[in-house]
């Protein structure tokens, strides 16, 4: 098996898709509408994208801007469209009105995923309390990654704590792999590193040209140069 880092790059479509393969990304995350920093992408983005490349695909069950969940039976049926198409691992997070998880909601999409493998994304880094939230969420069928800056402003502010909740693995609601994405940069992973941790998530810093702009091969692998040093 290998030890390498995982690399797991922002796909919108097909050609992205195939450009970040070919820099030698090890996952995809399958969004639409980052001016809303990622909604669910339809089922024929889905499609195009599973035939396009044969690395594993996370797709974001999200319906609006912000962490409130929104219409969760609109979500529920979005997972059992993506489901029927193929889709086996995803994305989601909500957090309600005090700042903690909205269980409910986060329930509801688990049981119409039935034991398939996801991610917490960065909810966690606005919620009001980390720990208390990776408590609640522990145990939940599926749940292996979360996705986190360390901090809502990026990782520049978050180093500290991610490097800590790193070094807290053997606790409860700490076993899930921490997929640092936000704000990170290429100088951040020396330290990222050092602490033990072996995944990172970007999305503009695959773009050289802005969002606008397709994922380029070349940016891709230079993260991946960079994890493999």
């Amino acid at each position: 098996m290998s030890n390498r880092a995982l690399l797991e790059v922002i796909a919108l479509d097909a050609a992205d898709a195939i450009a970040a393969q070919a820099g030698g990304a090890d996952r995809l995350e399958l969004v639409t509408d980052m001016a809303a920093d990622g909604l669910t992408p339809s089922r024929e983005t889905f499609a195009a994208i599973r035939a396009a490349v044969d690395i594993p695909l996370r797709v974001m069950l999200r319906s609006a801007d912000g962490f409130a969940a929104g219409d969760v039976d609109a979500l529920v049926r979005d997972a059992r469209a993506l489901r029927a198409e193929g889709a086996d691992a995803f994305v989601l997070g909500f957090l309600d009105e005090t700042g903690g998880p909205d269980m409910a909601a986060v329930r509801a999409l688990v049981a119409e995923l039935d034991g398939c493998r996801w991610t917490f994304h960065r909810a966690i880094d606005r919620a009001a309390d980390r720990d208390a939230l990776r408590k609640e969420l522990a145990g939940l069928p599926g749940l292996d990654t979360y996705l986190t800056a360390g901090a809502a402003g990026g990782v520049d502010d978050g180093l500290p704590t991610l490097v800590a909740e790193a070094g807290r693995g053997a606790e409860p609601g700490y076993e899930p792999r921490i997929l640092v994405g936000g704000g990170l940069r290429l100088d951040h992973l020396p330290a990222l590193r050092a602490a033990g941790i072996d995944a990172v998530h970007i999305g503009g810093a695959s773009r050289p040209g802005g969002w606008g702009a397709p994922v380029a091969a070349e940016a891709v692998a230079e993260w991946r140069s960079a994890l493999d040093a």
